[in-house]
């Protein structure tokens, strides 16, 4: 149960200087606007053509669920605050940010290893691809992702709300993260700390380096291919995923790891907002509309639309 005086918080935002406030308002509009309206394309790309009903695609889908939920439930608030030179949240509406977030991130690296597997097995074994990504592969994997996720917000999200806050109730970032709230809680926090670096070794570390192994394999396969343009091809898309893989794993390991005394607010929202917003609205680019059969699809709900 929740014993804390503070009934409401404070979100400063990304910035307290007026002038920088307008443009950063602009850019991150734009962004969230090309993130929200690039997944929400894909969703309805999937769903619309049955031709893209496969594995590679669903966990495509799942994505960019995820990417949507994630955005919406940081950003608008965060450009709300913007215009305001900051903005209070309620106590509960502060704790359910925290839980989607939260679920949002361990999904989102859970996906990555996942999408990463199925690639592996595409590629490395192309005969035996639809036997072993049978439906109930796909089922059972994102049965493990949304477990995972979930499981990982409730313990986060629960361990937050055994803390107490006295006061101050201004967090010095642009939404309700967990290493900001540790640093505003007037109870020991060192469980919290303890859960958080578990996470990040396990969700963060260990799902990174699964995903660069079955690069890893792939990369193997591809130097087998005897044609210069097919391995070009592949060369291009396998970098071009690790890129974003790499620039969304970066900076959770680094903000997760460490302990909430050393968190350093300037720095680290500028950090957060790389997983929050800038991998959300790359993920669409890489992964999709750099494919045929996604731009085939695109395309013919484009030409329903018009109809």
């Amino acid at each position: 149960m929740n014993n804390s005086i503070v009934t409401e918080f404070i979100i400063l935002g990304l910035t307290q200087k007026p002038e920088l406030q307008r443009v950063l308002f602009i850019v991150f509009l734009f962004m969230y606007l090309l993130a929200f309206l690039g997944n929400a394309l894909i969703v309805v790309a999937i769903i619309y053509n049955t031709t893209l009903h496969t594995p590679m695609y669903v966990f495509l889908l799942a994505l960019a669920i995820v990417d949507i939920i994630c955005t919406t439930s940081i950003i608008p608030n965060m450009l709300g605050a913007m215009l305001t030179s900051g903005q209070s949240i309620s106590y509960g509406s502060c704790m359910s940010q925290l839980f989607f977030f939260t679920w949002s991130l361990g999904a989102e690296m859970v996906l990555f290893t996942t999408m990463a597997y199925d690639r592996y097995v595409a590629i490395c074994f192309p005969l035996r691809y639809r036997t072993i990504m049978n439906d109930h592969m796909c089922v059972a994997l994102l049965s493990i992702t949304m477990v995972i996720s979930v499981t990982n917000s409730w313990v986060h999200t629960g361990l937050i709300l055994r803390l107490t806050f006295c006061g101050p109730n201004t967090i010095d970032h642009f939404f309700c993260e967990i290493p900001p709230l540790l640093s505003l809680s007037c109870s020991p926090v060192r469980l919290n700390e303890v859960m958080v670096y578990v996470a990040d070794i396990t969700l963060a570390i260990g799902d990174f380096t699964l995903t660069c192994i079955s690069y890893g394999f792939i990369i193997a396969a591809i130097l087998r291919i005897r044609t210069a343009e097919g391995k070009r091809k592949a060369f291009s898309t396998c970098s071009s995923h690790l890129i974003v893989v790499s620039l969304y794993y970066s900076p959770v390991i680094y903000t997760y790891i460490r302990p909430a005394s050393s968190y350093s607010f300037e720095r680290d929202k500028v950090i957060a907002a790389l997983y929050t917003l800038v991998t959300p609205t790359l993920n669409p680019i890489v992964y999709s509309f750099r494919n045929k059969e996604m731009q085939t699809g695109i395309q013919k709900v484009f030409a329903f639309l018009k109809h």
